[in-house]
């Protein structure tokens, strides 16, 4: 038994918990910087004797191996279905060590072709009784170029070299591109981070860029992604989505990646719908939600990028789905998994649940796939199946 296994998740009970309990407080984006820096660090010294031990003992603390879990999707090896969602690691900061926290993969971005400050802040909001968040953030990154520098200077290896590190690449248009710009944006980025890239998630659903979600028009949709497909070593694409599509705009954009031989979706973004929290206050800001910019993240989303994903699955089952939103749970994951999706991500309910969540959720998975006498993950996929306790 290693004496530091569980160390780590004692420290974030003690330390981060307690601050993530109400609205107020520290800031949410300073507490997410400040985690960054602390990532960033180790990411770039992961080598150094004292910070391998450390990542030693993290990855023996939240890392579960079990062959179950393993699946190869578009020519990509996962080790485990839970990835990190695009948002916290906008720069590719920690992209060393995610890792060590037991993903499976990790997607950094959203990074852009422009580096960009983004939305005025305050601009990143807890809603701490309903594990949630409110973010307009507005794609601050420091660039695509810089991103390639970032790798570099990390020791970051070229996809065709890494073994045990999956990447995806989130990619946004800048701010200051017009949307009849855009494809330029898109392409300038990928042309930078290919060689690095084990897949491209192309963003045209944040809700925090003017005009980007326009680009979730079929027509202006399908000549972006052609244009991206013709890019030399194009890796495999992902569109994301947004929650707040009609299911017959949905039902288009599955038409577009069937007929453009796109790899696949994930589903969801963040929603301008309030889901139900129209009067709640923003205690930050005193306005209601209903009153306030951004797209909301977390536990409200549950449901509705869970039916997102089951209907997308029920429409085609050959589109490879990656679900997001709201997973906070094993059951949660497991939920998502039954209903179509290949990989699942989490990002605001892993900050809630601490880094325990990524274990959790695989142990749940593997009882569920015991209980169900299924040998691997991928005969969960689309089952419908129930969680057992």
């Amino acid at each position: 038994m290693n004496p530091n296994r569980g160390i780590f998740n004692n420290l974030y009970k003690n330390l981060i918990n307690p601050v993530l309990k109400k609205d107020t407080g520290i800031d949410a984006e300073k507490l997410t910087n400040f985690s960054l820096r602390i990532l960033s660090f180790s990411s770039s010294k992961h080598k150094w004797p004292v910070i391998s031990s450390i990542l030693k003992s993290l990855n023996e603390e939240f890392c579960i191996v079990d062959e179950k879990l393993r699946q190869n999707i578009c020519g990509i090896n996962f080790a485990n279905p839970i990835g990190l969602a695009a948002g916290f690691d906008k720069n590719g900061d920690a992209a060393n060590i995610w890792k060590d926290f037991g993903f499976g993969f990790a997607e950094v971005g959203t990074v852009t072709k422009f580096a960009q400050d983004g939305n005025p802040k305050p601009r990143l909001f807890r809603l701490a009784e309903e594990e949630a968040a409110l973010n307009r953030m507005g794609f601050n990154n420091n660039g695509a170029e810089n991103l390639v520098k970032n790798f570099v200077n990390q020791g970051i290896e070229l996809k065709k070299n890494r073994r045990n590190t999956c990447l995806g690449i989130n990619f946004g248009k800048s701010k200051i591109t017009g949307l009849t710009e855009a494809k330029e944006d898109y392409l300038t980025s990928l042309k930078f981070l290919i060689p690095y890239c084990d897949y491209a998630a192309i963003n045209v659903s944040s809700p925090n860029t003017t005009g980007l979600r326009k680009l979730q028009d079929p027509v202006r949709l399908r000549e972006l992604l052609r244009e991206i497909k013709t890019l030399p070593n194009c890796p495999p694409l992902f569109v994301k989505i947004a929650p707040d599509l009609s299911f017959k705009d949905i039902e288009n954009i599955c038409q577009l990646i069937i007929d453009e031989k796109i790899d696949g979706i994930i589903a969801t973004n963040t929603s301008l719908d309030r889901l139900g929290l129209e009067k709640r206050k923003l205690k930050q800001t005193g306005l209601l939600l209903s009153e306030e910019n951004g797209g909301l993240s977390g536990k409200p989303l549950q449901n509705k990028a869970n039916k997102i994903i089951k209907h997308i699955y029920s429409i085609n089952k050959n589109i490879v789905l990656i679900g997001v939103g709201g997973i906070d749970s094993p059951e949660s994951a497991w939920e998502r998994i039954c209903s179509g999706a290949s990989l699942v991500q989490i990002y605001t309910g892993w900050i809630y649940k601490g880094p325990q969540l990524v274990p959790d959720i695989l142990r749940g998975i593997i009882k569920q796939l015991d209980i169900h006498q299924m040998s691997n993950i991928k005969e969960a996929i689309g089952s419908d199946l129930k969680w057992v306790e």
